[in-house]
């Protein structure tokens, strides 16, 4: 169950209708309307390997799982059940429980914008025991994070093309040399993990991109062609980052952030000092982003 739940994910989100959830689809929804919610039945799978047969527990069990969870859910009257993703649902539920050892037990769910064909939660969980109380408890725990996930604001899809090197020591020479190639290698995936992390961005795979400014690695010269190019892979925004070579020991780093849509810059980042060698553009790059992107964000 644990292996097979990321890949039911995916298919879901292959297959659920564009325009499923005019409610919600841009994340605006009126007041007065409370949002649909899709709850489908959660799986159960044990492989304790207990010689007893609980498979008629087990079902009543989930049963009332799946009752409380949903009575949770509509209970305020700010969500409001929808039987599947065509009656008017923003949201999708889906998840899954299994049972590995007498004492033990996993329960795995995931949220879906439906509108954004996005997940916007997927936790795996573990409960101890297996009785009515211990239910009981994984539900009131579950439902609460699921609550939480559907209140939240989606997260923004962002594009984080490579690093790009502007170099002032000396004439630009024929590519990148290998040191300089993998250190803005090293900038760019711990600036992608620290956006990501920080559950304010979903990182959207830029490998798909195959323009001209993107494998130059100039987008920097290219008028905001970033935002565009974006577009085309499905993100909410693009982010080009710049570390600017002053001397062989001292280096500069920038970053700027489009949005997708309109092609205008939502955000931006200097340095503005001179930090030390090559080998901490990555200490430098994820500072930056830390400090003027993601605490920014968090004290609006």
């Amino acid at each position: 169950m644990r292996r097979s739940l990321p890949v039911l994910v995916s298919i879901l989100l292959l297959v659920l209708p564009v325009a499923a959830a005019p409610a919600g689809a841009e994340g605006v929804v009126a007041a007065a309307q409370p949002v649909g919610v899709a709850v489908d039945e959660f799986s159960y799978l044990d492989t304790s390997g207990e010689p007893a047969d609980q498979t008629a527990v087990h079902e009543k069990r989930l049963a009332a799982f799946m009752t409380a969870l949903r009575r949770d859910i509509a209970a305020g009257g700010r969500y409001r059940l929808a039987p599947t993703v065509q009656d008017g649902a923003a949201f999708k539920v889906i998840g899954g429980i299994q049972k590995t050892s007498t004492l033990v037990q996993w329960a795995k769910a995931a949220v879906i914008d439906v509108g954004a064909r996005k997940v916007v939660m997927e936790k795996l969980y573990t409960f101890r025991g297996d009785n009515d109380e211990a239910w009981e408890h994984a539900e009131h725990f579950v439902v609460r994070e699921i609550l939480a996930a559907l209140a939240a604001p989606p997260p923004i899809a962002l594009a984080v093309f490579e690093f790009e090197l502007d170099d002032n020591t000396a004439a630009p020479a024929d590519g990148l040399a290998a040191a300089d190639s993998s250190y803005l290698a090293e900038a760019t995936a711990a600036v992608r993990d620290a956006l990501g992390q920080s559950g304010r961005y979903r990182i959207v795979d830029v490998g798909g991109a195959h323009e001209d400014a993107v494998s130059s690695r100039s987008l920097r010269d290219c008028n905001g062609c970033d935002a565009a190019i974006a577009g085309k892979l499905g993100a909410d925004q693009s982010l080009i980052g710049v570390v600017r070579r002053v001397s062989r020991t001292e280096y500069t780093v920038g970053f700027q952030v489009r949005d997708a849509r309109t092609g205008a810059v939502v955000s931006r980042g200097d340095s503005g000092l001179r930090m030390g060698a090559d080998y901490s553009w990555k200490r430098g790059a994820v500072r930056l982003v830390s400090d003027r992107l993601i605490d920014a964000a968090a004290q609006r």
